[in-house]
C-alpha cells in the first residue's frame, strides 16, 4: 500500500488536541491532512485561529489541509466558514455536501473551494460525466431556494439549541454542537438507553466513544417525543456515569 492513515485523538472534551497534531504533522510529514468542522458525531467546530495553525504546519511539509465543512451551515453565528482562510493558505481545501443542510443524501452532490491552481489540479483528474444532468438540475433548483433554506436552518437551530438545553437540564452533559445533531452523555450503559428509545419508537444513533449517544434535531414535536421518553428510560438513575467519558 502506498497510504498510510495516522489518527490523532481528541481531547477529553472532543476538541483538537493542538500539539498533538502539529507534532503528528511534523513528525509523519502527510501529503494530506483531513480535518472534519463541525465533526461528526461530536458537533464540534475548530476554531479559525485551528485551522489556520494547522494549515501552516501541513504547508511547511508541503501537504494539503482539506477540511469537511459537511454540517457547516447548521453552525452557530460567529463560527467562520475556513472558506474566509483560502487567500492566506492557498495550500487549504473546503468540502461541502448538499446531502445535509438540503437534505439531498440521494442526489450524491458536492463541491470544493480551493485556490484556483488547486481547482484545475483536480478538473484533470475527476472522473467524466461524475454528475448527471437530472442531478444537477436538481442542485441548481435548489440553490435557487437559499433564502427559504437558511429560514428552516434557524428553526432547526433554535431547535438544536432548546434540546441542549432540556438535556443539560436533566444533568446530561452536551458538546457544543454546530451541526444538526446533539451529542450528549455519560451512561454507563447506552446500549441499555439506545434500546429502551428504540422500544418505544424512537431511533437515535449509537455511534462515537462509549458512554455517549447521538440525537439528530427533528421538528419541535419529534424532539419533544424524544425528550419525553428519554426520562422514561433513564428514570433508573444508575443509567448515568459520573465518570469522563473517553473520546476518539
Amino acid at each position: 500500500s502506498f497510504t498510510t492513515l495516522v489518527s490523532v485523538p481528541r481531547t477529553t472534551d472532543f476538541q483538537i488536541d493542538m500539539a498533538a497534531s502539529t507534532a503528528a504533522i511534523e513528525d509523519q510529514r502527510p501529503s494530506v491532512v483531513l480535518l472534519a468542522s463541525p465533526n461528526n458525531p461530536t458537533g464540534t467546530a475548530v476554531s479559525a485561529d485551528d485551522i489556520a495553525a494547522l494549515a501552516q504546519a501541513t504547508a511547511g511539509v508541503g501537504g494539503m489541509l482539506v477540511v469537511d465543512e459537511a454540517y457547516a451551515e447548521f453552525r452557530r453565528p460567529g463560527q467562520p466558514s475556513s472558506v474566509a482562510g483560502l487567500a492566506d493558505h492557498p495550500n487549504t481545501i473546503v468540502t461541502r455536501t448538499m446531502s445535509k443542510a438540503f437534505a439531498m443524501a440521494g442526489a450524491r452532490v458536492g463541491y470544493a473551494a480551493a485556490e484556483p491552481s488547486v481547482i484545475n489540479a483536480l478538473r484533470v483528474v475527476r472522473l467524466p460525466y461524475h454528475l448527471s444532468a437530472v442531478t444537477q438540475s436538481v442542485a441548481c433548483t435548489a440553490l435557487a431556494f437559499v433564502e427559504e433554506l437558511q429560514s428552516n436552518l434557524q428553526l432547526l437551530r433554535d431547535e438544536r439549541d432548546r434540546m441542549r438545553r432540556d438535556l443539560e437540564s436533566r444533568g446530561f452533559v452536551v458538546t457544543d454542537s454546530d451541526a444538526n445533531f446533539c451529542f450528549f452523555g455519560r451512561f454507563r450503559d447506552r446500549r441499555r438507553v439506545w434500546e429502551g428509545l428504540m422500544d418505544r419508537g424512537v431511533l437515535i444513533r449509537e455511534t462515537g466513544p462509549d458512554q455517549w449517544l447521538r440525537v439528530s434535531v427533528g421538528t419541535p414535536q419529534e424532539n419533544a417525543r424524544f425528550i419525553e421518553v428519554l426520562d422514561e428510560v433513564v428514570v433508573d438513575s444508575d443509567l448515568m456515569s459520573d465518570g469522563d467519558g473517553g473520546s476518539t
